[in-house]
């Protein structure tokens, strides 16, 4: 497997072997109804990522990929490089399965993230962000052995992702607009490539964040270009450029991009824990704040919401009602 290639939408019974390795361990999530009055043109619903195990829809990829990994290329066990989320899923996965585990994280990851890789087993390693955004593109990092998990490119990855589709088409089979949050794009393009095979008339839509859209300037560009990045509270989306791999999938997948503001975003996890009394990190988040600011199609709307693994001072800080300052312009950082 080459994690350099070009990924193609992922097939529908790839999707469905990843449904069967991983039950039993990852959450079947739930749909539940959100009101967001007159602003949407359906009912809205919100797919409970956040409910997994570690908190995150990444359990789902990263125990597909593991799962199907020949055993003995796990005999020195397993890496990522993760800002959080992935590096749960790897973590977990791996604790299950019995490997050694070790984590590159950015430095401004959020003690959260990083208290929870250790608390599951795994080794952290942090690094600047650019040498953390460096081994997701060249997929190497000095000193790492082991198997090697994506965050984002392993096509074993995106199909467990895309187990999230499925769950949401039969729940939901008249879903007209799917809206999920947008990293690296192994969200959206699983999702999209479920929806495809199923139901190719829904739309899914990338959700990002104004400090870091990198999907959004390339559709606009023609071409997967590099942003530059100003680190925030919305920790889990937005790096530095398209990855390569992921562009034509993802162009051809995605409906487009809506691209939101941190204080749109700190609003929506406001929302979600007044309505939901749901908690949302601001990646989760990014799909409700979008969803009254796109133009869809008539019908129901699903806001995936991707994670919930927020720190608790971030968290006071937005419930407080200020949108707390993007990392750059911190004295602490």
């Amino acid at each position: 497997m080459s994690l350099d290639r070009p990924l193609a939408p992922v097939p529908i019974e790839a999707i469905e072997a990843a449904c069967a390795r991983i039950a039993g361990i990852a959450l079947r999530t739930p749909l539940v109804p959100l009101d967001l009055g007159a602003a949407t043109p359906g009912p809205v619903f919100l797919k409970l990522e956040s409910l997994q195990p570690i908190g995150s829809f990444k359990l789902r990829g990263a125990l597909n990929a593991i799962a199907a990994r020949d055993p003995e290329s796990l005999a020195r066990g397993v890496w990522t490089a993760s800002a959080g989320n992935m590096a749960q899923g790897v973590a977990h996965a791996a604790r299950t399965l019995g490997l050694a585990c070790t984590v590159v994280m950015p430095e401004h990851a959020p003690a959260a993230k990083r208290d929870a890789v250790v608390r599951l087993g795994g080794r952290v390693v942090s690094v600047p962000f650019d040498d953390w955004w460096r081994a997701i593109e060249r997929h190497t990092h000095p000193g790492q052995e082991g198997a090697f998990v994506h965050p984002v490119c392993d096509p074993e990855v995106v199909a467990g992702n895309g187990t999230i589709g499925l769950e949401i088409l039969e729940e939901l089979p008249e879903v007209a607009t799917v809206l999920a949050p947008y990293g690296g794009g192994g969200l959206a393009c699983g999702i999209a490539s479920a929806l495809a095979a199923r139901r190719p008339q829904a739309a899914v839509y990338a959700c990002e964040v104004a400090t870091a859209a990198p999907f959004a300037a390339s559709l606009e560009a023609g071409e997967a270009v590099a942003i530059d990045h100003v680190p925030s509270f919305v920790d889990g989306i937005g790096g530095k450029s398209v990855l390569a791999p992921m562009w034509p999938a993802a162009r051809a997948l995605l409906a487009g991009s809506l691209v939101v503001s941190l204080d749109h975003i700190a609003a929506a996890i406001r929302l979600l824990v007044a309505r939901a009394r749901v908690v949302a990190e601001g990646a989760g988040a990014a799909s409700v704040a979008a969803a009254s600011q796109g133009r869809f199609a008539a019908g129901p709307i699903v806001c995936v919401v991707s994670g919930g693994n927020l720190d608790a001072a971030v968290l006071s800080e937005i419930l407080a009602g200020r949108t707390p300052a993007p990392a750059s312009s911190r004295a602490e950082d």
